[in-house]
């Protein structure tokens, strides 16, 4: 696959002032959606230095765009840094970031390590590359957010990537546990932020695509057909396409967990379980069938915009 930059070719509608007010709504419910992340999860604050992570892809510079966004107008003050790792991927443009960056006006760092020889070497052809990219990406991320003074660091990961996470645990590890919004680094020294943790992948392709960013394919993990994750993504589209309104549901799930009625013994004391009395809206109830029910949606609330 060829590393040069590309353009999503945007869509020509026939009313140029109808594409404008949809550009314009588009923009703002991702102002919304990210900023509601932001305040729920308390991602950022005063006089933080957010080390916004770009790596060329839609969701990266589409997160980076709403976050300048949301600076103009934000409670608090907070300063934006964009940083690249060059992994030495094939054809890499090397200009394409450090243009791009210029142009909006945004500080930045490129970082040159050679992990694309590491994971070729390492990992064999055919098996999936995605776990050792990510932590030899994560080990180097880490150690510039501490040079520059980063007090958050900003990856890119959208609303999809959470619920897939979930899935790809739940099917394949046996496990609860997805992408969490916001977390402490493996070495214990940085808060990890993905403000994008509201954020349907479809509004990103649909701002790339107004927004006419330089994408940048990926040769490694991008390039590979058939993993996991990508099954999980299409089912997850299927439903969304057949069943309106399931994937918020579970997003919302996420955020709305009952320890007392599922079967983890670290986080419920089952064996202390004991009469108390009392009536317990928890209880038996939980299961009756009109509890079940197609969901509504509402607005979130006002957010960090």
């Amino acid at each position: 696959m060829s590393s040069q930059p590309i353009r999503i070719s945007p869509t020509r509608p026939s009313d140029p002032r109808k594409s404008t007010l949809e550009a314009n709504k588009l923009a703002k419910r991702l102002r919304r959606l990210v900023g509601d992340a932001i305040v729920d999860f308390n991602m950022i604050g005063e006089g933080d230095r957010v080390m916004v992570c770009l790596s060329g892809g839609k969701d990266s510079y589409g997160m980076l765009e709403v976050l300048l966004a949301l600076r103009e107008k934000a409670p608090v003050d907070f300063d934006l840094i964009a940083v690249n790792l060059d992994q030495k991927q094939p054809g890499f443009p090397e200009d394409v970031l450090p243009q791009y960056l210029k142009a909006r006006g945004v500080p930045f760092r490129i970082v040159e390590q050679d992990t694309y020889s590491i994971v070729k070497r390492v990992i064999p052809e055919g098996k999936t590359m995605c776990s050792l990219c990510s932590r030899l990406r994560r080990g180097v991320l880490y150690r510039v957010a501490g040079e520059l003074g980063a007090t958050k660091i900003a990856l890119g990961h959208h609303r999809d990537d959470i619920l897939a996470t979930f899935f790809l645990n739940l099917f394949y590890a046996g496990k609860l546990k997805a992408m969490p919004p916001k977390l402490v680094s493996d070495d214990g020294k940085h808060v990890v932020i993905r403000p994008l943790a509201y954020v349907p992948e479809t509004d990103l392709i649909a701002f790339a695509e107004i927004k006419q960013f330089p994408i940048i394919p990926c040769t490694l993990c991008g390039s590979q057909a058939n993993l996991q994750r990508q099954v999980v993504g299409g089912m997850l589209r299927e439903w969304q396409k057949r069943f309106p309104g399931r994937i918020e549901s579970i997003l919302r799930a996420l955020s709305d967990v009952r320890s007392s009625h599922l079967m983890d013994r670290k986080l419920f004391d089952f064996a202390s379980l004991a009469p108390t009395g009392q009536a317990n809206d928890e209880g038996d109830k939980g299961f009756d069938p009109e509890t079940f029910r197609e969901p509504a949606f509402a607005d979130p609330g006002a957010g960090f915009e």
